[in-house]
């Protein structure tokens, strides 16, 4: 039986595993400061959750940093407290963090995949298991019910123990530290169901995928994936520095976006000037990839996540049925695709989201088989979960992935 104490033990430490504390340590979000990410994150002291017959309680020791939870500190598009308010929360309060590692300390009744003691990581699919659509054997995160755990969902990473379902769970890499561990999966998962998730567009060998962002953290699991299959990727950057970085992880070579001035929404079709400007520059930016590859192809695939800025560029350069596959729009939401391009060519737009248990899976056995890097850029303690959000948001960040300590004292511990 799990035992309890009444306070929180202090944050780089863990109780005995199995042993509860009533009150644990936070980052926490509240409406009132909804704003700037530096300013939204506060550090509390709020009761620990409990858990339902088919969840479990981690011990958090490390967290991953994704741009989820700058949406949910600014509460753009969504107010995610106001959202689950709705829908009967009386937290009054946002405890995100998508990405994590630790020790399990507690299990419902109905959990049989994992015990007290675990070490595991944390994927962020979420849904109900008694969704009627799940039941009838629909992919999960296609589901109406399915949410990203530590977005949707309360109770994520930033705090001292966080709540997931049991099929969330997945062993650790043991070659991992626990900051490593925690970085990747949000991404890593995300981008391999990008990549394998769609049928008659998933990825095979000698494919040519072009990579938006490829030093960031979807970026890089991206670059590698494409590298595992024989396939050879592009990568967009800001920077020279940035381009090595994609160069080091396994990209053909790079595409400074700093060197086009034609991002956003382009000129409407009727304005022949305009059109005739914007096309040369994203002509420009097809010869750059022919370049790179040394002969006259298209990306296949075309890796996207900005959005706003990139997608009527991504289009155009796709190949004839080809895939533009789209997790997010950090530029912005009102992306502009020309038809003539998407029909006549016979292009796929294709929205995708988080992963489900098998594509999760599949992307964490590559990385307890250290096919994949957890392309670890650098690691924070638990007071600047604010700043490694602000960072993110302006594009200052560190290339690869971000990762925050909770239990863990400090980094570098957690290998075996």
């Amino acid at each position: 039986m799990t035992s309890s104490t009444s306070s929180a033990v202090p944050i780089g430490t863990m109780p005995p595993v199995g042993e509860v504390p009533a009150r644990m340590f936070a980052q926490v979000i509240r409406q009132d400061r909804l704003g700037e990410p530096r300013d939204a994150f506060k550090v509390e002291e709020v009761d620990t959750p409990e858990i339902g017959p088919d969840e479990v309680l981690l011990g958090v020791m490390a967290s991953g940093i994704n741009y989820n939870n700058v949406w949910a500190a600014m509460g753009v598009p969504i107010d995610m407290i106001a959202v689950r308010a709705a829908g009967g929360d009386t937290t009054g309060y946002h405890i995100g963090g998508s990405d994590a590692s630790g020790i399990v300390y507690k299990v419902g009744a109905e959990v049989s995949n994992v015990k007290v003691g675990d070490e595991v990581i944390i994927h962020p699919g979420w849904w109900d298991r008694n969704d009627p659509t799940i039941k009838a054997g629909r992919d999960p995160m296609s589901s109406p019910s399915s949410k990203i755990w530590g977005y949707d969902t309360n109770h994520g990473s930033f705090g001292q123990f966080a709540v997931v379902q049991g099929h969330q769970c997945l062993p650790k890499a043991p070659h991992l530290t626990w900051e490593e561990a925690a970085a990747p999966t949000l991404v890593g998962a995300t981008a391999y169901r990008m990549l394998y998730g769609w049928a008659g567009n998933t990825l095979t060998k000698d494919d040519i995928v072009l990579v938006w962002g490829g030093s960031g953290g979807l970026g890089c699991q991206a670059i590698q994936l494409v590298k595992h299959a024989g396939a050879r990727s592009v990568a967009v950057v800001s920077s020279e520095e940035r381009g090595e970085y994609c160069k080091s992880l396994g990209a053909a070579g790079y595409i400074n976006r700093k060197e086009f001035t034609h991002w956003g929404i382009p000129p409407h079709w009727d304005d022949a000037e305009g059109q005739r400007a914007w096309l040369g520059q994203v002509r420009g930016v097809g010869k750059k990839v022919w370049d790179i590859l040394g002969e006259r192809r298209n990306p296949t695939i075309v890796f996207e996540h900005p959005g706003e800025d990139t997608v009527p560029t991504s289009m155009f350069l796709c190949e004839q049925a080809g895939m533009v596959v789209i997790c997010a729009g950090s530029s912005g939401y009102s992306a502009m695709v020309d038809l003539r391009y998407l029909w006549v060519r016979q292009k796929r737009f294709q929205g995708s989201h988080g992963a489900n248990d098998q594509q999760a899976a599949a992307y964490n056995k590559l990385v307890i088989d250290k096919a994949i890097d957890p392309c670890m850029g650098r690691v924070l303690p638990f007071e600047q979960v604010g700043q490694a959000h602000q960072d993110m948001k302006d594009g200052t960040g560190a290339n690869g992935n971000t990762a925050i300590l909770v239990g863990a004292a400090k980094a570098g511990l957690g290998r075996k």
